[in-house]
Order: C-alpha cells, then sequence, then structure tokens
C-alpha cells in the first residue's frame, strides 16, 4: 500500500469515528479524482474553471486570500452533469446533494492543496506532500 493510499485509509477511519457517512468520503473522492491523471489532476480542474468563464473563482482558492464561493448550480455547469454524476454515484449521494458538498468542500481542497498560493510544478503531488494534514483539517 503506497503513501496516498494509507492516508486515504486514515481519512476514511476518521471519517467512520465521526460518523461522516456519505459527506465523510467526500474529501477522499475529490482527493482521488484531483490526483486522477485522466481528469488532468488539479491543474485540469484549473483549466475547466476557466474555459467555462469562472477562472477568478478557481484563482481566488489557489491565491492566498480569501476563497470566493461558488454555488451548487455554477459547479455542477463547471464540472459537467457527466463527472457529477460519476463522483456522487461513488458516494451514494444523488447528484445535487453532492454539488451543494461540493461548492463547500472543493474551495477548502483546492485552498489546502497550493499553500504557496500557486499550482504545484508539473510531476509534484501535494496529496502526498500535505496528506494526511490536509485530510485532518477538512475532517476536524
Amino acid at each position: 500500500m503506497g503513501l496516498f493510499d494509507q492516508v486515504l485509509s486514515t481519512v476514511g477511519g476518521l471519517a467512520a469515528q465521526q460518523g461522516g457517512g456519505a459527506a465523510g468520503g467526500l474529501p477522499e473522492v475529490v482527493l482521488h479524482w484531483l490526483n486522477d491523471p485522466q481528469t488532468g489532476g488539479l491543474s485540469g480542474l484549473v483549466k475547466t474553471f476557466e474555459q467555462q468563464g469562472m477562472a477568478h473563482v478557481v484563482a481566488s482558492w489557489i491565491s492566498n486570500g480569501q476563497n470566493l464561493p461558488i454555488d451548487a448550480h455554477q459547479l455542477q455547469a463547471v464540472l459537467g452533469s457527466d463527472t457529477v454524476q460519476r463522483l456522487a454515484g461513488q458516494l451514494g449521494l444523488n447528484p445535487a446533494e453532492l454539488s451543494g458538498q461540493l461548492a463547500q468542500w472543493l474551495p477548502q481542497i483546492v485552498d489546502r492543496l497550493t499553500p504557496q498560493g500557486q499550482l504545484p510544478a508539473q510531476g509534484e503531488s501535494p496529496l502526498v506532500a500535505e496528506g494526511l494534514s490536509l485530510l485532518k483539517g477538512l475532517l476536524g
């Protein structure tokens, strides 16, 4: 089992201890999604926001300033219904529930994955570098 898998296993235990249910699994699913090379990772997410005219929102999450909010409808429009449905299915939520929860979690996750106010260099994995402290902070 790799370090990333160990971190996620630990987080799953923390979520279960806190009675997190599907919401407790959301950070895990999002982090797996952001770590998937097929999605383009964090850079791919930023590019998607830029293509949908929401560059200023995702840029605020990356920068060291205050995170701009996003609502569930905006987020679903940016990510697309296929992505939202796939992630919702992994969590056992309906897409509307996931969009609402993701609108709360995603700015925090992106913010914590970019502590220096910029995207990590190509090939660097902020998920491993931040790992357990990031996820404990989100769950605690």
